[in-house]
Protein backbone atom coordinates (compact mmCIF):
# COMPACT_ATOMS: atom_id res chain seq x y z
CA UNK A 1 0.00 0.00 0.00
CA UNK A 2 1.29 3.88 -1.02
CA UNK A 3 2.66 5.26 2.18
CA UNK A 4 1.52 8.29 4.54
CA UNK A 5 2.86 11.27 3.21
CA UNK A 6 3.35 13.91 5.95
CA UNK A 7 5.25 17.20 6.05
CA UNK A 8 6.91 18.35 9.34
CA UNK A 9 6.95 22.07 9.84
CA UNK A 10 9.09 22.86 12.57
CA UNK A 11 12.75 25.01 13.27
CA UNK A 12 13.93 23.24 16.22
CA UNK A 13 16.11 20.48 14.54
CA UNK A 14 15.77 18.02 17.73
CA UNK A 15 12.12 18.28 17.49
CA UNK A 16 11.98 17.87 13.76
CA UNK A 17 14.26 14.77 14.09
CA UNK A 18 12.04 13.06 17.21
CA UNK A 19 8.81 13.53 14.75
CA UNK A 20 10.82 12.30 11.79
CA UNK A 21 11.68 9.03 13.93
CA UNK A 22 7.85 8.57 15.86
CA UNK A 23 6.23 9.07 11.81
CA UNK A 24 8.44 6.66 10.20
CA UNK A 25 8.68 4.08 12.86
CA UNK A 26 4.22 4.33 12.97
CA UNK A 27 4.66 3.48 8.86
CA UNK A 28 4.17 7.11 7.45
CA UNK A 29 6.59 9.07 5.58
CA UNK A 30 7.81 12.15 7.05
CA UNK A 31 9.80 15.27 5.01
CA UNK A 32 10.38 18.21 6.63
CA UNK A 33 10.51 21.62 6.44
CA UNK A 34 12.43 24.07 8.56
CA UNK A 35 11.11 27.68 7.96
CA UNK A 36 7.53 29.02 5.98
CA UNK A 37 9.28 29.87 3.03
CA UNK A 38 10.31 26.56 2.56
CA UNK A 39 7.41 24.33 3.58
CA UNK A 40 5.29 26.21 0.99
CA UNK A 41 7.87 25.07 -1.62
CA UNK A 42 7.44 21.36 -0.49
CA UNK A 43 4.00 21.90 -0.75
CA UNK A 44 4.62 23.17 -4.82
CA UNK A 45 6.24 20.06 -5.55
CA UNK A 46 4.52 17.19 -3.49
CA UNK A 47 1.07 16.09 -2.20
CA UNK A 48 1.00 15.79 1.57
CA UNK A 49 -2.50 13.91 3.38
CA UNK A 50 -0.94 16.07 6.75
CA UNK A 51 1.05 18.90 7.97
CA UNK A 52 2.28 19.34 11.25
CA UNK A 53 2.61 23.09 12.00
CA UNK A 54 4.58 24.94 14.49
CA UNK A 55 3.79 28.24 15.03
CA UNK A 56 6.86 29.75 15.88
CA UNK A 57 8.79 29.84 12.88
CA UNK A 58 11.69 32.34 11.66
CA UNK A 59 10.40 34.78 9.07
CA UNK A 60 7.32 33.67 7.90
CA UNK A 61 4.98 32.43 11.00
CA UNK A 62 2.88 29.18 11.30
CA UNK A 63 -0.39 31.33 10.64
CA UNK A 64 0.81 32.95 7.88
CA UNK A 65 1.97 29.94 6.11
CA UNK A 66 -1.81 28.55 7.00
CA UNK A 67 -3.65 31.78 5.62
CA UNK A 68 -1.09 31.24 2.34
CA UNK A 69 -2.07 27.42 2.38
CA UNK A 70 -5.90 27.73 2.97
CA UNK A 71 -6.07 29.86 -0.47
CA UNK A 72 -5.31 27.01 -2.56
CA UNK A 73 -5.52 23.69 -0.62
CA UNK A 74 -7.12 21.83 1.69
CA UNK A 75 -4.28 19.34 3.45
CA UNK A 76 -4.98 18.34 6.76
CA UNK A 77 -3.04 20.61 9.33
CA UNK A 78 -2.52 20.15 12.62
CA UNK A 79 -1.03 23.22 14.60
CA UNK A 80 1.74 23.26 16.47
CA UNK A 81 2.55 25.63 19.71
CA UNK A 82 3.65 26.25 23.05
CA UNK A 83 1.05 28.33 23.48
CA UNK A 84 -2.03 27.21 25.66
CA UNK A 85 -4.46 29.85 25.28
CA UNK A 86 -8.12 29.80 24.36
CA UNK A 87 -8.11 32.84 21.86
CA UNK A 88 -5.23 31.08 20.28
CA UNK A 89 -6.53 27.76 19.61
CA UNK A 90 -9.71 29.16 18.90
CA UNK A 91 -8.48 31.49 16.16
CA UNK A 92 -6.05 28.73 14.49
CA UNK A 93 -8.96 26.39 13.79
CA UNK A 94 -11.44 29.56 12.84
CA UNK A 95 -8.83 30.21 10.33
CA UNK A 96 -8.24 26.53 8.93
CA UNK A 97 -6.52 23.87 11.43
CA UNK A 98 -8.30 20.91 11.58
CA UNK A 99 -6.38 20.67 15.29
CA UNK A 100 -3.67 21.57 17.51
CA UNK A 101 -1.95 20.40 20.42
CA UNK A 102 0.66 22.14 22.90
CA UNK A 103 3.90 21.31 23.29
CA UNK A 104 5.15 19.91 25.22
CA UNK A 105 2.89 16.45 23.82
CA UNK A 106 2.71 13.32 24.47
CA UNK A 107 3.46 11.24 21.47
CA UNK A 108 0.95 8.53 21.86
CA UNK A 109 -1.82 11.59 21.78
CA UNK A 110 0.16 13.12 18.83
CA UNK A 111 -0.01 9.62 16.56
CA UNK A 112 -3.63 9.18 17.80
CA UNK A 113 -4.92 12.86 16.72
CA UNK A 114 -2.87 12.24 13.27
CA UNK A 115 -4.80 9.14 12.55
CA UNK A 116 -8.55 10.46 14.07
CA UNK A 117 -7.61 13.40 11.29
CA UNK A 118 -6.41 10.62 8.30
CA UNK A 119 -9.39 8.20 9.22
CA UNK A 120 -12.20 11.04 9.38
CA UNK A 121 -10.86 12.66 5.88
CA UNK A 122 -11.23 9.37 4.48
CA UNK A 123 -14.61 8.85 4.94
CA UNK A 124 -14.36 6.07 7.64
CA UNK A 125 -14.57 3.67 4.76
CA UNK A 126 -10.48 1.99 4.29
CA UNK A 127 -8.48 4.67 2.55
CA UNK A 128 -10.14 5.76 -1.04
CA UNK A 129 -12.32 2.71 -0.40
CA UNK A 130 -10.26 0.69 -2.22
CA UNK A 131 -10.11 -2.52 -1.75
CA UNK A 132 -7.32 -3.61 0.76
CA UNK A 133 -4.85 -6.61 0.04
CA UNK A 134 -1.91 -8.24 2.15
CA UNK A 135 -0.75 -11.69 1.76
CA UNK A 136 -3.43 -13.98 1.10
CA UNK A 137 -6.08 -11.65 2.86
CA UNK A 138 -8.33 -9.39 0.76
CA UNK A 139 -11.24 -6.89 2.96
CA UNK A 140 -13.16 -4.88 0.53
CA UNK A 141 -14.52 -1.92 2.79
CA UNK A 142 -17.56 -1.19 0.01
CA UNK A 143 -19.35 -4.27 1.22
CA UNK A 144 -17.48 -5.52 4.42
CA UNK A 145 -16.07 -8.78 2.83
CA UNK A 146 -13.10 -10.44 4.32
CA UNK A 147 -11.52 -13.35 2.78
CA UNK A 148 -8.38 -15.25 3.24
CA UNK A 149 -7.57 -17.46 0.42
CA UNK A 150 -10.24 -17.03 -1.15
CA UNK A 151 -12.26 -18.43 1.69
CA UNK A 152 -15.31 -16.02 3.41
CA UNK A 153 -14.22 -14.73 6.84
CA UNK A 154 -16.72 -14.42 9.37
CA UNK A 155 -15.74 -11.48 11.15
CA UNK A 156 -17.72 -9.19 14.29
CA UNK A 157 -18.00 -5.86 13.74
CA UNK A 158 -15.18 -4.97 15.98
CA UNK A 159 -13.01 -8.00 14.65
CA UNK A 160 -13.58 -6.61 10.75
CA UNK A 161 -12.74 -2.94 12.06
CA UNK A 162 -9.21 -4.20 13.71
CA UNK A 163 -8.04 -5.58 11.02
CA UNK A 164 -8.91 -2.95 8.28
CA UNK A 165 -7.21 -0.31 10.70
CA UNK A 166 -3.94 -3.13 10.83
CA UNK A 167 -4.10 -3.73 6.60
CA UNK A 168 -4.51 0.07 5.87
CA UNK A 169 -1.14 0.68 6.51
CA UNK A 170 0.64 -3.08 7.17
CA UNK A 171 4.02 -1.72 8.47
CA UNK A 172 2.94 0.46 11.05
CA UNK A 173 2.68 -0.64 14.82
CA UNK A 174 -0.74 0.45 16.20
CA UNK A 175 -0.63 1.04 20.08
CA UNK A 176 -4.02 0.02 21.99
CA UNK A 177 -4.57 3.13 22.93
CA UNK A 178 -5.09 3.93 18.81
CA UNK A 179 -6.79 0.64 18.42
CA UNK A 180 -9.09 1.55 20.97
CA UNK A 181 -10.18 4.88 20.06
CA UNK A 182 -10.48 3.71 16.53
CA UNK A 183 -12.45 0.66 16.69
CA UNK A 184 -14.56 1.15 19.80
CA UNK A 185 -14.77 5.17 19.20
CA UNK A 186 -14.57 5.99 22.90
CA UNK A 187 -11.32 7.50 24.88
CA UNK A 188 -8.72 4.67 25.99
CA UNK A 189 -8.46 5.07 29.86
CA UNK A 190 -5.70 2.45 30.38
CA UNK A 191 -5.22 -0.86 30.06
CA UNK A 192 -8.17 -2.88 28.56
CA UNK A 193 -8.41 -6.59 28.13
CA UNK A 194 -11.03 -6.18 25.48
CA UNK A 195 -8.33 -5.67 22.73
CA UNK A 196 -6.19 -8.47 23.61
CA UNK A 197 -9.67 -10.96 23.51
CA UNK A 198 -10.58 -9.49 20.43
CA UNK A 199 -7.11 -9.70 18.81
CA UNK A 200 -6.87 -13.62 19.77
CA UNK A 201 -10.51 -14.26 18.73
CA UNK A 202 -9.12 -12.61 14.92
CA UNK A 203 -6.47 -14.89 15.20
CA UNK A 204 -8.07 -17.64 15.85
CA UNK A 205 -10.62 -17.04 12.68
CA UNK A 206 -7.40 -16.55 10.52
CA UNK A 207 -5.59 -19.74 12.06
CA UNK A 208 -8.37 -21.81 11.49
CA UNK A 209 -8.23 -21.53 7.05
CA UNK A 210 -4.19 -20.91 7.34
CA UNK A 211 -2.50 -22.40 10.16
CA UNK A 212 0.82 -21.98 9.07
CA UNK A 213 0.88 -18.29 8.54
CA UNK A 214 0.72 -15.56 11.53
CA UNK A 215 -0.68 -13.17 10.12
CA UNK A 216 -1.06 -10.45 13.02
CA UNK A 217 1.76 -9.62 15.54
CA UNK A 218 2.33 -8.59 18.42
CA UNK A 219 5.13 -5.60 19.45
CA UNK A 220 5.50 -5.86 23.25
CA UNK A 221 5.35 -2.55 25.13
CA UNK A 222 3.87 -0.94 22.47
CA UNK A 223 0.82 -2.76 20.06
CA UNK A 224 0.04 -4.84 16.96
CA UNK A 225 0.88 -5.00 13.38
CA UNK A 226 0.61 -7.25 10.60
CA UNK A 227 3.68 -9.73 10.44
Amino acid sequence: MESINILIVEDDVNISNMLVDLLTHSGYTADTAYSGTEALFCLEKKSYALILLDLMLPGMSGEEVLKSLRQTSDTLVIAVSAKDDSPTKISLLKNGADDYITKPFNNEELLARIEALLRRNSGNTGLSGKTLTYKGLTLNPSTYEVCLKGQPLSLTKREYKILELLMQNPQRVFSKNVIYETVWEDLFLGEDNAINVHISNLRQKLAKIDPDEAYIQTVWGIGFKMK
